[in-house]
């Protein structure tokens, strides 16, 4: 009989159940369908916490047909999307949809607070800036504007909690998906009565937080189908998914540093105190899904999304019948034609950068000529998008925090160029994993520490490791490169104003 572990990857629009044995082989997978998205009004965005329950059941049941010898799930630990808010009555079921992490109804309430000084007193309380969409803004939001849904809720729960309540009857969170609900304290690593106030609720109106790799109780297979492999299956307490990823990549000690770059680009690195003195204020402070240390990340917003935008403007026409890889393919064989520089050519990315993750702004090629060619347009958006993460970085080294290596994951890892741009942009060497499903793998290492497979994180990554190659930078282009960082720099910083949605 093999002894299992389940990372559950519970994404924004998806969830995946990944299988290891206790030697770190991926064994199966299941994905399940996108949860639909609901917009029942201008920038409301809303799902049913229903419809992720169903995911979350029907990717653990799927995995589980995909093994024909005999096994058995020693643990199951879930890597979660954070900052989305269930409401919910006395029995946990839902009293209004999930309220997602990309919802802006709260915009107006959260300018007027930061107009009123919250903003420096919020974050020291619990590390993050205030932004529309994360769970102690809309809080307050529906005791304002929606009081019936706010006095019928009892409990404000994560989608984390909401799953671990239906898998074992317990409502537990852990300090990582905690954090991610703005209403943490980032010192005690208790909920902040303070916060919690701010937001009109009292703190039983949470769940417990428990520490990372906790064991929170036994799955109640019997909702399951398939409940023979679940038999004393144990939920072990994992953590939200980027820092899940951050685990399984190894990134537990400081000057590692992680950039997510799929639609939206976040880079995040590792503190051993909350208090450090020295962190730049654009950064947020998160506890890591690794037990004892905290994060740091800046969401450099959309980045990523200027190049789906060219993609679509490229290859019009082509969408939904290449997949993305061939798309990849015709960007990288262009890129080929155009020289680092891009001759002189800019492009200041329209949403997202160093300075926080707008949504929307305004941008464009600067410099742009007849003798330009599509391949020197595409390289300029690349190197844009790197000479934001350049910007943030610095920001970062020149507060004393060292960036000494980069991994990189999600849809720019795809092309072959766009990792060489960003190594030598920034002067860093990059770290390009051969894996897709690290939020899973982060949380079954976790999986594997609470059930006592393993001791330590470092015993659980030697089982766990995946093949991995490294772009250094090219000394004689990022020397060229910091001229035009310099001068990009300049262009962003006299046109500010330009830039700026009106």
């Amino acid at each position: 009989m093999i002894e299992t572990l389940i990372g559950l990857d519970i994404g924004t629009t998806t969830t995946k159940a990944v299988l290891f044995d206790s030697a770190g082989k991926e064994l199966a997978s299941q994905s399940s369908a996108p949860y639909p998205i609901y917009t029942p009004n201008p920038g409301w965005i809303e799902q049913d916490a229903e419809d992720i329950w169903h995911a979350v059941r029907d990717a653990i049941q799927g995995v589980l047909t995909k093994v024909n010898e005999p096994f058995h799930v020693l643990a199951i630990c879930i890597a979660a999307q954070s900052g989305s808010l269930i409401p919910v009555d006395d029995q946990g079921n839902p009293v209004y949809r999930l309220i997602t992490w990309m919802d802006g109804r709260t915009a107006g309430l959260v300018k007027q607070w930061q107009i009123e000084g919250l903003q420096t007193r919020v974050k020291a309380i619990c590390g993050w800036s205030l932004y529309p969409g994360l769970c102690l803004p809309t809080i307050a939001w529906l005791r304002q504007h929606m009081p019936d849904v706010f006095k019928k809720t009892r409990y404000f729960l994560s989608v984390n909690d909401f799953i671990v309540y239906r898998l074992t009857g317990h409502r537990i969170t852990n300090p990582s998906n905690a954090g991610g609900m703005q209403l943490a304290d980032i010192h005690s690593g208790k909920w902040s009565a303070e916060l919690c106030a701010l937001a009109g609720i009292s703190q039983d109106q949470l769940s417990p937080i428990q520490p990372a790799a906790k064991i929170l109780g036994t799955v109640l297979s019997d909702r399951f189908e398939l409940s023979d492999h679940l038999s004393e299956t144990i939920l072990v307490n994992g953590g939200h998914d980027q820092g899940c990823t951050a685990v399984g990549l190894g990134l537990i000690s400081p000057g590692k540093m992680l950039l997510a770059c799929g639609t939206a680009w976040v880079i995040t690195g590792v503190i051993t105190s909350p208090g450090q003195n020295n962190i730049p204020s654009l950064l947020d402070i998160n506890f890591h899904a690794a037990p004892n240390l905290w994060t740091i990340s800046q969401s450099l917003g959309g980045l990523g999304a200027s190049l789906e935008w060219w993609s679509k403007q490229a290859w019009k026409g082509i969408e939904g019948q290449v997949a993305r890889e061939e798309i990849y393919r015709g960007l990288n064989a262009e890129l080929e034609e155009s020289t680092g520089g891009a001759d002189g050519l800019y492009f200041l990315p329209v949403t997202g950068g160093h300075s926080g993750p707008a949504t929307t702004q305004k941008g464009g090629f600067v410099g742009l000529q007849l003798s330009h060619t599509r391949g020197d347009m595409a390289r300029a958006i690349l190197e844009g998008a790197a000479f934001e993460l350049r910007w943030c970085l610095d920001n970062i080294r020149s507060a004393g925090l060292p960036v000494n290596n980069l991994w990189m994951v999600g849809g720019a890892a795809n092309s072959t160029e766009w990792p060489k741009i960003l190594a030598s942009v920034t002067n860093t060497t990059l770290h390009l994993p051969q894996y897709d499903n690290w939020p899973a793998l982060g949380a079954a290492l976790l999986g594997g520490l609470g059930s006592g497979i393993f001791n330590s994180i470092k015993e659980g990554l030697n089982r766990f490791q995946r093949p991995t190659y490294t772009v250094d930078p090219d000394q004689p282009q990022a020397v060229a490169y910091d001229n035009s960082f310099n001068e990009y720099r300049e262009y962003v910083t006299n046109n500010e104003n330009l830039l700026s949605a009106k």
